[in-house]
């Protein structure tokens, strides 16, 4: 009997805003063909775990520091295993993983980049570092991309992009959050729902 839903893990690191937004999304009906099943945080006291509980999704804390980069792989699959997992969302989450983990779970893991790829991508671009290259660059737009992950940072298969203008006077910080509110919590939970409906297809 074929699946309903494609089950979705998240792996976050930090506020959880973008974990908020696909659950909201999935709350209304944006999300339809995919649920949140799982949370995981390489940090304790990620607030995105206390966003996943007032959700009422199960929780787990695998830490790099603790375990290795070898250990928390080795444990975030088994707790993806356990669960059931089909689809892994990165939300934030600060720790590259291994050719070896996504080669596993080839076009099975997606991630949210807060430029338009190619641009400002790649080792060493994350959090405020991506809009403080644009605004140095005095790129007059930016934006989101969410893509399929690979071996190379940055580097999978684009599923979707959104663009968003630069205003001027801009901080690196106004803009994380103008990307964030514009493009990001939008897309995000779009691409989940295109993933999950190819993967309930079996297209990918």
């Amino acid at each position: 009997m074929p699946k309903a839903k494609v089950n979705i893990c998240v792996l976050v690191s930090g506020g959880g805003t973008n974990l908020q937004a696909l659950i909201d999304a999935q709350n209304g009906g944006i999300i339809k063909s995919g649920q949140i099943k799982l949370v995981i945080s390489n940090k304790s006291d990620a607030y995105a775990l206390v966003r996943a509980q007032n959700a009422g999704i199960a929780t787990a804390v695998v830490s790099k520091k603790e375990l290795g980069q070898q250990g928390m792989e080795d444990k975030i699959s088994s707790l993806i295993k356990q669960n059931g997992i089909d689809l892994i969302v990165l939300a934030g989450f600060m720790c590259i993983l291994t050719s070896d983990f996504t080669r596993e779970y080839d076009h099975r893991i997606i991630n949210i980049h807060p430029s338009l790829i190619p641009s400002f991508c790649g080792e060493g671009y994350y959090g405020l570092r991506v809009h403080e290259a644009a605004l140095a660059k005095g790129v007059k737009v930016t934006g989101a991309t969410v893509h399929f992950v690979n071996e190379i940072p940055d580097g999978g298969e684009i599923i979707m992009q959104k663009a968003v203008t630069i205003p001027d006077g801009s901080t690196a910080e106004s803009l994380q959050k103008r990307v964030m509110k514009l493009a990001e919590w939008r897309i995000l939970p779009l691409a989940c729902e295109k993933v999950s409906q190819k993967i309930l297809k079996e297209e990918i």
